[in-house]
Parts: C-alpha cells; structure tokens; sequence
C-alpha cells in the first residue's frame, strides 16, 4: 500500500465534520502504533498526547467515538482485535 494513501477510515462519513488536521493526527497515531505491546503503546501515547496539546489539538468525546468506530469500520480482524483489547484496558 502506497504511504501517502488516505486511509479508508478517513473517508468515512462518522468522521466528515472532523478537521483534516485531527484526522492526521490520529492517522499517525494509528499507523505507528499498529502492533505495538500494551507497555509499547502507553509509552507510545504519552509524548503523543504532549505533541497534540503542543499543536492545539483537542478531540471531543463525540470525535473520538466517531474515529474509534470509522477505524474499526474499516479496519482487519486482527486489528479489531487489538483495538479492543487496547479499549478494555483503557477502561478498566
């Protein structure tokens, strides 16, 4: 798959009122943490969430709900797979 291919997920119609800015942003998150361990991602997380407060970014409970689900839309099931085991730990 080309790299600078929009991903499926962005194009879904859960996430058309999110700016191309946030959409980015999470693309990124995605793909670079696509099969990383539970510790590999909290580590990954962190100078993330520092890089979005240090762009301006914020994401409403509703958006990240509507790209959770536009990712799972379109996403494999070993991906789903991860998503929800990464989504039960968050939530415990």
């Amino acid at each position: 798959m080309e790299q600078s291919a929009t991903p499926k997920w962005m194009n879904d119609p859960l996430v058309q009122d999110i700016s191309k800015e946030k959409l980015n942003f999470l693309s990124k998150l995605f793909v670079e943490g696509k099969g990383k361990s539970q510790k590999e991602m909290m580590a990954f997380f962190l100078p993330m969430i520092k890089k979005a407060k240090a762009e301006n970014l914020s994401f409403t409970q509703s958006e990240i709900s509507a790209c959770i689900q536009a990712i799972k839309n379109h996403s494999t099931q070993d991906e789903l797979n991860q998503i929800n085991k990464l989504m039960a730990q968050h939530n415990k």
